[in-house]
């Protein structure tokens, strides 16, 4: 049976979609961008922006009762591959070995005018 995941962590949900999902031991997030808690786009730096997308993922993760050690896979979404350099720099500080599958996909649009967006699915061991 799957369960929503809902935190105040991370920005509100504001469409038909969830946070995450939890169905048996897998966890499914929604991709995240670099909004605020407020629902605002964070000003920034690439980097600062990636960092944001992490907390708010982290915040979603939380609460389902898991953390990043549990992440198998994950997604992420660029509009410049010219910047996924530093993204990846940033997401790598989040993680350890043995890390997740990753594939990244350079795309034309993020919603509201993001740069990068993550997704990721995790298990519960």
């Amino acid at each position: 049976m799957k369960t929503r995941v809902e935190t105040t962590g991370a920005p509100k949900v504001t469409g038909p979609f969830s946070q995450a999902i939890v169905d048996g031991n897998f966890i499914y997030t929604s991709g995240q961008i670099y909004l605020t808690t407020e629902g605002k786009l964070l000003e920034g730096t690439i980097e600062e922006q990636t960092h944001q997308i992490m907390k708010n993922l982290k915040a979603i993760l939380e609460a389902a009762g898991i953390n990043f050690s549990n992440v198998v896979k994950t997604t992420i979404y660029v509009t410049d591959m010219g910047v996924y350099g530093k993204i990846n720099e940033v997401y790598g500080t989040y993680f350890s070995d043995p890390f997740p599958a990753r594939e990244v996909v350079c795309v034309q649009a993020l919603p509201l005018g993001a740069n990068v967006e993550i997704s990721m699915v995790a298990i519960k061991q």
